[in-house]
């Protein structure tokens, strides 16, 4: 039987995820929340065998898994009611912006008991799976570090601007929605990251995001991993994470397109998927569902996503 959802925010990742639970058979969407109406009749649209209800504890209270894809702030009171209430959870990232208030919720959802997991998009894709096997084979040689680099014209970028919070310091930028997925994938292959240093820039408005940031970061044993964000100017947005080995590295671009170099040019080694969207979308709801049955899994812990966000945090508040 596929698992009655209800989905709880309804944006543009409330609605894409929404659209393929509806595609997969594993996931049912059964119910539909969001303050904004329009939101909730563009979701209908895409999930219609669901319906909306006028509260999110009503909507939490039909279904068997909650997905949270609201922003970070009122994120915790929704998965706290879901998991006294005995559900399932999949939640956005960022876990969080408030340390405490994450590492309060994950302890209540530890407590519980309940399945939980947070959706890092790359978790149970075939590009993190594929730089997992080769480092744990020894085909990279030794892993030496990795470089984050992230370029865009404009953020929010254009399709994200109905989520207005997104270009606010207090939830949004380009720090908590990117970099933290690339900071994730490089704790799974290098190992537990500090900061030594950060530098974001901020706007003369006081309100609004990050459009700079500069950071290096170090494994326990020293191995550094290079951050760079810069937004502005007539450019293509530029997504990459290299993770170096002593024998080949391997470049990861736009979250799916996997290349290597031993030392020339970077060369695709694997196919493009034809709906990289989709098929990653796919990856993460087949492994939810081992999640939820207790299996072994590739998607992104309640400790790891708490462990990431710490970083960014650190990383947005500037250490020197």
């Amino acid at each position: 039987m596929s698992v009655k959802t209800a989905v709880i925010g309804l944006g543009i990742m409330g609605r894409r995820m929404a659209e393929h639970m509806a595609l997969h058979p594993g996931f049912t969407p059964v119910a539909l929340w969001d303050p904004d109406p329009a939101a909730c009749r563009a979701a209908l649209a895409i999930a219609p065998g669901a319906f909306v209800t006028k509260t999110p504890e009503e909507a939490i209270a039909v279904a068997d898994l909650v997905y949270l894809a609201c922003p970070p702030v009122p994120r915790k009171a929704y998965a706290l009611a879901a998991a006294d209430a005995g559900k399932s959870l999949f939640l956005e990232k960022p876990l969080g912006v408030d340390v405490a208030e994450s590492k309060a919720l994950v302890a209540h959802l530890e407590k519980r008991g309940v399945p939980a997991a947070v959706n890092f998009t790359q978790a149970a894709g075939t590009a993190l799976s594929g730089v997992n096997e080769a480092a744990l084979a020894g085909t990279m040689g030794d892993i030496v570090g990795a470089d984050i680099v992230v370029t865009y014209a404009a953020w929010p970028r254009e399709w994200q601007k109905a989520a207005d919070w997104l270009r606010f310091k207090g939830e949004g930028g380009p720090t908590r929605e990117v970099i933290s997925h690339f900071l994730f994938f490089s704790e799974r292959i290098l190992g537990e990251l500090s900061i030594v240093w950060a530098r974001p820039s901020y706007p003369s408005d006081a309100r609004l995001c990050e459009t700079q940031m500069l950071a290096r970061l170090e494994t326990h044993s020293g191995r550094p991993v290079s951050i760079m964000v810069s937004v502005g100017g007539a450019q293509p947005d530029l997504q990459e994470l290299t993770i170096k080995g002593s024998r080949s590295s391997r470049r990861i671009s736009e979250f799916y397109i996997d290349q290597a170099s031993d030392g020339g040019p970077f060369v695709e080694i694997a196919e493009r998927p034809k709906d990289p969207r989709a098929t990653s979308l796919k990856a993460q709801l087949d492994d939810l569902l081992l999640c939820m049955a207790g299996k072994p899994n590739r998607l992104a812990t309640l400790s790891e996503a708490l462990r990431v966000q710490i970083l960014v945090e650190q990383m947005l508040s500037g250490q020197s």
